[in-house]
């Protein structure tokens, strides 16, 4: 009998990482239906045709969503919705993720930065805005975090450093990947009954270019330093684990596909930290602007 195919949402599919992994996915004999939002979908199609993937096995969907843009992340998950119809979410895998240094206003009059909105609280709103389906689902929920966790040493700088105008540099990424891994132990919470909530890092990716704008130097030279698809083959480990420690608070899988120990994000585990970077859908729109 042949394999039902396994639906999978997702963020940040279009290129570097998050591309590797939908070709790694698609070269799979397992058939899968991808829902991706993406900035560019004619770039991303063409992009997806030159695999030459069979399209009898795996379905993809492309639809447009600009992660700054919180009203236009409500319409992509409507968008998401519609287009599942009855069908399940087994996977939703967080993975977009940018860099750029905050030296100017906050986009569309937010007074946060486009990176906190993108790799923060963009795909938490999109979470709130799945929930329901989501634990209908019982999914698999992935967040792609980072190492770069351990440079926050004062969870007090967070909002200065995440703010718009702030002109920070390379501490800005790591504030916002340990706002979102605290949004992962809060949805961990929330969901601990339905779902599966998994952080997981790709390790040092130096041919992602994510450093490109700060001062911080990262090649193929360096000891821990791993490919474009191998980082990839790190992310997919998450999809199909099933060894999760008895410790709730153990959620981090690492590039060497190890659970992480809790002393290396230990900062993370302050639930009073969780709860406050983790907004109500509410919250949310009321200080985005994003109408009811």
């Amino acid at each position: 009998m042949a394999n039902i195919a396994k639906t999978i949402v997702a963020t940040g599919g279009s290129s570097g990482l998050g591309f590797e992994v939908v070709k790694q996915l698609l070269a799979q004999t397992q058939p899968y239906k991808l829902i991706l939002g993406v900035r560019d979908t004619q770039r991303t199609r063409t992009a997806l045709d030159e695999l030459k993937y069979d399209n009898t096995r795996h379905s993809v969907t492309l639809l447009p969503v600009e992660l700054s843009d919180l009203k236009n992340v409500k319409t992509f998950a409507q968008q998401t919705l519609d287009t599942l119809g009855e069908a399940n979410i087994d996977y939703l895998f967080l993975n977009a993720g940018m860099f750029t240094v905050v030296n100017g206003p906050g986009p569309h009059g937010s007074k946060w930065s486009e990176t906190y909105l993108v790799n923060h609280l963009s795909q938490h709103y999109l979470m709130h805005l799945l929930r329901e389906k989501l634990e209908a689902s019982r999914s698999r929920i992935i967040f792609v975090s980072s190492g770069a966790v351990r440079g926050v040493k004062d969870p007090n700088t967070l909002e200065d450093v995440m703010k718009a105008n702030s002109e920070a540099r390379w501490p800005l990424y790591a504030a916002t990947k340990f706002a979102q891994l605290l949004s992962a132990h809060w949805w961990r919470r929330q969901l601990r009954d339905t779902c599966q909530v998994v952080a997981v890092s790709p390790g040092l990716i130096p041919q992602t270019g994510l450093a490109r704008n700060s001062d911080l130097k990262i090649d193929m030279s360096m000891p821990d330093a791993k490919t474009v698809p191998e980082g990839a083959e790190s992310l997919l480990r998450a999809f199909t684990r099933d060894d999760f420690p008895e410790d709730p608070e153990q959620i981090f899988l690492t590039s060497w596909g190890e659970w992480w120990s809790k002393d290396v994000y230990g900062l993370t585990l302050d639930r009073n930290l969780q709860d406050k970077w983790s907004p109500s859908k509410e919250e949310i729109e009321k200080e985005e602007g994003v109408s009811a």
